[in-house]
This record gives structure tokens, C-alpha cells and sequence, in this order.
């Protein structure tokens, strides 16, 4: 422990100042370019160094050099300092250039201010609890060095201990003010967004395995709560892009899609399933609604393939109440559908009229020839695989009479292919299927793994009709989305299997669902706490207007402003000394004869005063004084002692 002089040139200040910076920019290695990234890391190995070489620290003409090198990096990276990407970058640099110059106690308070800026940056691209773990956690530390800075000492361990102490004191005022403040929400033309991020995920377009590369991605696309029972995983169909336009090898959506321009009204039909759907963020503006969804917000639109879309980009999580029926008929086809659902990309080959003959395409009913074509995936000796052949030529006939192995696409576009043959409409529907139930939270998950390509038939009086080739070659697909087998090694399996394997494995199961589960609600209540959730959220405690929320958050914030002003205030009387109360009477007795103890006078010096004037009760005195000192500030007071003093008194007479 040491007397703080000058903190700007504390050793200890500066090592614990400087690492909590490094702490603090860490987390940007991932977001960060890597020249940004590592000029920083330069300047604060350079300043660590400083610490105790200060010869070594960059003079005035190199820190214009540095600053020049950091402005030239960041516009070749960013080509200026607007939006997330160059905000952080500038944020970062310039810490690091102010690291160069701490020279007095005020330099310290900016280069603290700028770190807060810094890791509150961290939030624009990871927003789990983790990291708002970690973030307090370096806030902490943060906070901890400007108690270090102003304290008299220099002790890390007391500067921690103090800013946890006022970390949690302030915890409870925040999160009133969380939950009742109004939320804002920035203009759209306040946000100087960077362009976006490539994200894994379906696309417009399809060719046939090109949904194989989602089927071993563990990436969450979005969760469903039910408020109900949950559909059986085999009906759990989760409606994405619709794709009519083919030129035999590549699959695309119609160009008019006009919203509402060719819908007949659906007529719904059977037991409605209402649920919260919450996205997680993507480049597209698709919602996957459970097909096929009935009531929506107002927000959403539907086009022309029954596929709602936002008006509003989705580069953030969002949440929608939505209803579906399971049962539905979508009416008559207009003469744009019926046309772009047979379009083919030219003459059929003559083994696939051969084909179609075979199963009665041409001389039988549409309801026929699906069965007879499924019977034929299922009979014949075709199969299910996650990492089908290359097909680059004629794929369609490639697969159907040559690999025989594929993936849902495979299975879908040839299904659809077969279908426009015999002129029947159909088309390629993609989308999600199954998701998995958390049995803690009560939710499914809907990962890029669970990505589907089926077909869509329309059929007389029944308007559009799902039909699932993959479901006759694969039944376990459909049943139980191929979950553990797709995503777990080989060797784990085996070792699952086993009855050790099997529980630990269990354990390990429900502790991801339990993770998960706190994840949900952390994204759902926390990071998704928008003005839609917050009035729901309040108007079940009867706060229903601006003014009746701004009463109750006063009334609560000056509750706990005085609950912590008494805490902070209240001092605990100092326990009562039973010694000292009964030297105490000694001292009253004393008093009777004119004699009183001086202040600050101790008890032998007193005792040797008063003898001369008492000379008959001096033993009295003497005995009464050496019983004191021993039991009030000897090494091993005693309870026998206790009671000789306080005998002693009792008997000393004036």
C-alpha cells in the first residue's frame, strides 16, 4: 500500500488501467478489421511498456505520425468514420493514440470516459447475456480505476471491492427505469447503417443441393411459443419463398408477386394454432409463419404465394402473434398462376415421358399419379443423403435415373418437374420444417438445419396442396429432423448409445436447454423490449398512458433513493463497552470528593494524581486502575476479571 502523489505516473494505477482497456477491446477482435485491431494492440503494448521505460514513449513528432497512420488506416478500411463498423474503428484508434499522451490525473478521467464509449460499442454487434455479462464485469473494473484514481491509497483489491459495491447499488434504480422509461426508437434516418453482413441463410433461388449446405448449420433463424398445443412435428411446415420459374436447373420465384393481386380468399378450416414468433436477424425481410397463417399484424404483408414479408428490413430481432390452420383451401387459380405453374424449360426428354407414362401421368387423375410418383421414390432404390453426387448437367434426369441420391431439393424440384409433365400446376416450396422442442422453455427452436424444400399441387376444389416427396424416401426427416445424426460426430454417438453415455448425455441435453431457455427470454424481454412489448407488458399492472408510467417510475425511484440514502447513512451504534461502564463508575465516585478525569488524561496518569488527595483509599485506587488497563486493553481479558473490577468498584468508598 502507497500514498498516491501524481496517479497520471502511478505504476499500479496505470498496469491496472491499461489492462482493463485491453479487456475491454478484446471482444472487437471478431468485428474489427485486423489492421485496426492490431495498430491498437501496437499502441498498448508500447504504452505497457512506458510504464517503466517512460524514455521509450513516442515524442511529439511520432505521435503525429501515429496519428497520421491511424486516420490513414481507418479510411482505407472504412472510407470515413460514419456508421457501426467506422464509429468503433475511430472509438478504438483514438483510445489508443490518447494511451500515448497520459501526462496528469485529467488525462486518466478521458481515457476512462472513452473506454466506457468503447465497450458500450461491444452492443452493437453482440447483444446475448454473456456479453452483457462481460461488459459489466469490465465496467466494474472500469469504475474501479476511477475509484483508484481518487483514493488516498493504492490498493486494487478495496477499488474492486468499492465499485462492485456501487454497481449493485445502482442495479435496482436501473432496472425500474428499464422497465417504465419510454422507449424511443431512432429515426430510420439517424442510423448510419454499414452495409450488411453476409448471413447464412434461404435465398430466392434454389438449385438442387444448394439447401444441402444449411443442413449441417446449427444457426438459429427464429423461435415459436404456442399458447397452446404444438402441432406434431410432421405438420410443422414453416412457409418461405415460393418457386415457379425453372430452366431446368435452376429454380426462381414468379416476377409478379404483387401483394394481393392474385389471392382468392382462403377459406380456413379445424383448430387454429396461435403462437409468438420470434426472428432472429437475417438479411431478408421473410417472416416463416406456419403454413398456412390466418391472422397477422397489420405490419406484415402477404403476397401472391401466401409468403408474408415485412416492409421493414429485419437486420434486427423481431416479434410477431400470428395464427395458422393446419387445414386449408386457397380457392381458384387465376390464368398468371396456372401458367407459370407449368412452365417448363423445354421439351421433356423422351425417358421422362417414358417415366410419366409408366405411372399413369397422362391417363389418370392428379390425386393418381402423386401416389403412383410416391410409391415410386419409396419402391425404387433411392435415397436420403445429406451430401448428394454432383449433378451439373440435366440434374433433374441425372437424379431421377442415374445417382438416385439427393436431398429435399432434389426430391422437390424433380417432384414438381414430374408434375408439369402431365400438366399438372405445381410448384417448389421453401421454407423450415419440424424445429426442435425445448421441454424447459417450452418453445421450438428452428435452426438452418431444419431448411425444406416440398411441392405445392393445386388441384381441383382444393386449390394448393402440400405434397412432401421427401417424406417418402425419408420419413424420419419429417418425423424427427434427422437432429442428433446431422450435428453430432460419430464418436459421440457410440458413446451416447451406451448407458453412462446415454445420461451424460441427457445431462448435457437438458443443460443446453436450459441455456437456451434463459437466451429466449433474455432476447424476448430484454433486447426485444420494444414500445409494443413494453405497453403490453404494463397494461397488465394498469399502466396504460405516458403519465401514469411517468408517476410510477418518480414514486419507485425515490422509494429506492431513500431505501439506499438510509442504508448509506444509517450508522450502527458501537456495542457497549461493560469495562468501560463500570470504570465509568468509578469515575462518579471520584467525582463526590471534587476530583474529575481530564480529557484525553489516561487512566494511570489520573489514578496517580488523585492518590496524593485520597491517600487512604491510594490501594483502593491502585487496585481498581491496574484491573482496568488489564482487562480493557490487556492481551486476554477474562470474565473472572470482569467481575473482580466490577467488585472492586462496588466496594470503593469515598
Amino acid at each position: 500500500m502507497a500514498m498516491i502523489t501524481n496517479p497520471a505516473h502511478n505504476k499500479e494505477i496505470l498496469v491496472f488501467l491499461l489492462s482493463s482497456i485491453g479487456l475491454i477491446v478484446l471482444p472487437h477482435v471478431y468485428h474489427l478489421h485486423l489492421a485496426v485491431f492490431g495498430f491498437f494492440c501496437l499502441l498498448l503494448a508500447w504504452r505497457f511498456v512506458g510504464i517503466w521505460k517512460p524514455e521509450r514513449l513516442p515524442t511529439f513528432p511520432i505521435i503525429l505520425l501515429l496519428i497520421v497512420s491511424g486516420m490513414a488506416i481507418l479510411y482505407i478500411q472504412h472510407r470515413g468514420f460514419l456508421g457501426r463498423d467506422g464509429g468503433t474503428s475511430l472509438f478504438v484508434i483514438a483510445l489508443g493514440l490518447k494511451l500515448m499522451e497520459i501526462k496528469t490525473e485529467r488525462d486518466l478521467y478521458l481515457i476512462n470516459y472513452l473506454a466506457f464509449i468503447v465497450a458500450a460499442s461491444q452492443f452493437l454487434y453482440e447483444q446475448s447475456i454473456l456479453m452483457a455479462a462481460y461488459i459489466l464485469f469490465v465496467c466494474c473494473v472500469l469504475l474501479a480505476t476511477l475509484v483508484f484514481i481518487n483514493s488516498y491509497v493504492a490498493q486494487t483489491s478495496t477499488s474492486l471491492k468499492k465499485a462492485a459495491v456501487i454497481i449493485a447499488q445502482a442495479i435496482p434504480m436501473t432496472i425500474v427505469v428499464f422497465i417504465l422509461f419510454p422507449r424511443v426508437e431512432a429515426p430510420r434516418w439517424l442510423l448510419f447503417n454499414d452495409e450488411h453482413q453476409a448471413r447464412m441463410g434461404l435465398s430466392d433461388s434454389m438449385e438442387p443441393g444448394s439447401i444441402t449446405d444449411l443442413g449441417m448449420s446449427d444457426e438459429l433463424v427464429f423461435r415459436v411459443k404456442f399458447t397452446g398445443a404444438i402441432p406434431p412435428s410432421k405438420q410443422r411446415y414453416w412457409r418461405g419463398p415460393v418457386l415457379t420459374q425453372t430452366d431446368g436447373k435452376k429454380w426462381t420465384q414468379a416476377k409478379d408477386l404483387s401483394y394481393q393481386q392474385h389471392l382468392d380468399k382462403v377459406n380456413f378450416s379445424g383448430k387454429p394454432y396461435q403462437y409468438t414468433l420470434l426472428m432472429e436477424p437475417q438479411d431478408k425481410n421473410w417472416v416463416f409463419a406456419l403454413d398456412m397463417p390466418a391472422d397477422f399484424p397489420q405490419i406484415l404483408r402477404q403476397n401472391a404465394n401466401y409468403q408474408l414479408v415485412s416492409p421493414d428490413e429485419l437486420d434486427k430481432r423481431t416479434e410477431y402473434k400470428l395464427t395458422s390452420y393446419l387445414n386449408y383451401n386457397t380457392g381458384y387459380l387465376t390464368k398468371t398462376e396456372y401458367k407459370d405453374a407449368r412452365q417448363l424449360p423445354g421439351a421433356p426428354s423422351d425417358k421422362i415421358k417414358q417415366l410419366v407414362t409408366q405411372l399413369h401421368g397422362f391417363d389418370s387423375t392428379p390425386e393418381v399419379f402423386i401416389n403412383q410418383l410416391l410409391n415410386h421414390f419409396r419402391k425404387e432404390d433411392f435415397h436420403y443423403t445429406l451430401t448428394p453426387p454432383l449433378m451439373e448437367d440435366n440434374p433433374i434426369e441425372t437424379f431421377l435415373f442415374e445417382t438416385r441420391y439427393g436431398f429435399c431439393s432434389h426430391y422437390a424440384s424433380a417432384f414438381v418437374y414430374l408434375m408439369r409433365v402431365a400438366d399438372i400446376p405445381a410448384r417448389v416450396v421453401t421454407g423450415y420444417q419440424g424445429g426442435e422442442f425445448n421441454a424447459v422453455g417450452n418453445f421450438l427452436e428452428i435452426k438452418q438445419a431444419d431448411a425444406h424444400a416440398w411441392a405445392e399441387v393445386w388441384l381441383d376444389k382444393q386449390g394448393w396442396v402440400r405434397v412432401d416427396p421427401t417424406a417418402a424416401i425419408a420419413p424420419e426427416r419429417i418425423e424427427k429432423n434427422i437432429d442428433i445424426n446431422r450435428l453430432v460426430p460419430g464418436g459421440l454417438i457410440s458413446y451416447a448409445s451406451s448407458g453412462t453415455g446415454q445420461a451424460a448425455f441427457n445431462l448435457l441435453k437438458q443443460a443446453r436447454q436450459l441455456w437456451s431457455n434463459v437466451d429466449y427470454n433474455w432476447q424476448r424481454w430484454v433486447i426485444n423490449y420494444n414500445n409494443t412489448n413494453q405497453a403490453s407488458f404494463l397494461s397488465s399492472f394498469g399502466i396504460a398512458d405516458f403519465k401514469t408510467m411517468v408517476y410510477w417510475m418518480m414514486t419507485i425511484v425515490g422509494i429506492i433513493t431513500a431505501m439506499l440514502s438510509l442504508f448509506l447513512l444509517y450508522r450502527r451504534p458501537k456495542p457497549i463497552d461493560r469495562t468501560l461502564v463500570v470504570y465509568n463508575r468509578f469515575l462518579k465516585k471520584i467525582a463526590k470528593a471534587g476530583l474529575t478525569k481530564n480529557t484525553g488524561e489516561g487512566a494511570r496518569d489520573f489514578a496517580e494524581r488523585i492518590k496524593p488527595k485520597l491517600p487512604e483509599q491510594a490501594d483502593g485506587i491502585e487496585e481498581i486502575t491496574a484491573s482496568f488497563i488489564d482487562q480493557r486493553y490487556g492481551s486476554k481479558p477474562s470474565e473472572d476479571g470482569f467481575k473482580r473490577l466490577d467488585r472492586l468498584v462496588g466496594l470503593f468508598k469515598v
